[in-house]
């Protein structure tokens, strides 16, 4: 069949009129040269073809030649309205000669959010055809494209933000969060109706507090305007063991002043469920801190690697000793 035009729109071949203009509003957006100044080639030639694609999927007639005869089948079709319109060879011009990509534009847009009219003076003489079906600018081979003020291009509104808690077991071991979005969209009709959304997070291990998960264009839409970029941004709910910092996990742990000076075993379990049993042999004088290397949080930029656990030690005084108690600690310590 050649070009695949149902693939370009990326609608079916059921697809109503109204899922053609949806389609096509939301890929004409995406890929109109002037807003992809970095790869303007590409974009150049995507757009080319989403609106030849439109074009021809909305036209009934010429929809049901390609549906039957493909694209080479557009190629035979008789120009419309021509009566034998004569070309300056003097032979009667025939095939499909596709509309300037940008009147179809401003036909959806109004006054075309990136500067162009569909007719007159400012209209666009981007993709004008020599009559043989290939796209030139101003009579060139080349498609020469105007320069326009950032007042004349369509605005983005800021992205929208929205915090995403996550627990610490969460941000330890990774997780999938589905979110559910409602929004506001414009319709082929140019009307605002609301729509809802499932959205696929995946919490990678190790991602940490501010992190920010992007969808672009996921936001609310309004007439002639960019839709803004949905952000969503990982906040970390505060666990009853575990204090993160950084890499690292610090867990404060208490000791009795016999423990303290003769020796104790940690039992914890982290954060993926594992019993651990570590022994202290140090005396653990104030604020004394024990680091068990790589039973820390996961480092996202360096798989299978592993901050700290931090372990910090509360030792509990006694509020009182008996006699005997005082003499025989002088005894021990030599005091």
């Amino acid at each position: 069949m050649g070009v695949d035009y149902y693939n370009i729109l990326k609608v079916d071949r059921n697809a109503t009129d109204e899922d053609l203009k949806k389609a096509y509003r939301k890929l004409a957006m995406k890929w109109h040269p002037d807003k992809n100044p970095t790869n303007k080639k590409e974009a150049e030639a995507k757009f080319k073809q989403i609106s030849e694609a439109y074009e021809v999927l909305s036209d009934p007639q010429k929809k049901t030649t390609y549906d039957q005869y493909g694209e080479e089948g557009l190629k035979d079709m008789p120009p419309p309205s021509s009566g034998g319109f004569s070309s300056g060879n003097g032979s009667a011009e025939t095939g499909f000669n596709p509309r300037n990509a940008e009147d179809i534009f401003a036909e959806f847009f109004g006054s075309s959010p990136f500067g162009f009219g569909s007719s007159g003076p400012g209209r666009s003489m981007r993709f004008q055809s020599d009559g043989s079906g290939n796209f030139g600018g101003f009579g060139g081979s080349e498609n020469i494209f105007r320069t326009y003020s950032e007042s004349n291009m369509p605005k983005k509104p800021p992205p929208v933000e929205s915090k995403l808690p996550c627990s610490l077991q969460e941000l330890y071991s990774g997780s999938t969060r589905k979110m559910k979005i409602s929004r506001t969209v414009v319709d082929a009709k140019g009307r605002q109706v609301p729509e809802t959304e499932i959205l696929t997070i995946d919490v990678k291990p190790g991602w940490k507090k501010g992190t920010k998960i992007t969808f672009p264009d996921k936001g609310n839409e309004q007439p002639n305007q960019l839709p803004a970029d949905l952000v969503f941004v990982i906040d970390e709910k505060p666990h009853d063991v575990y204090k993160r910092d950084s890499n690292d996990l610090i867990m404060n742990y208490k000791v009795s002043l016999a423990e303290a000076l003769g020796g104790t075993t940690v039992n914890l379990t982290t954060l993926d469920g594992r019993n651990l049993s570590i022994p202290v042999t140090d005396i653990m004088s104030p604020g004394y801190e024990l680091v068990v290397a790589r039973e820390g949080m996961p480092i996202a930029k360096e798989p299978g690697n592993r901050g700290d656990l931090r372990i910090k030690f509360e030792v509990k005084f006694p509020t009182r000793l008996t006699p005997e108690q005082r003499a025989g600690l002088k005894r021990a310590l030599g005091g």
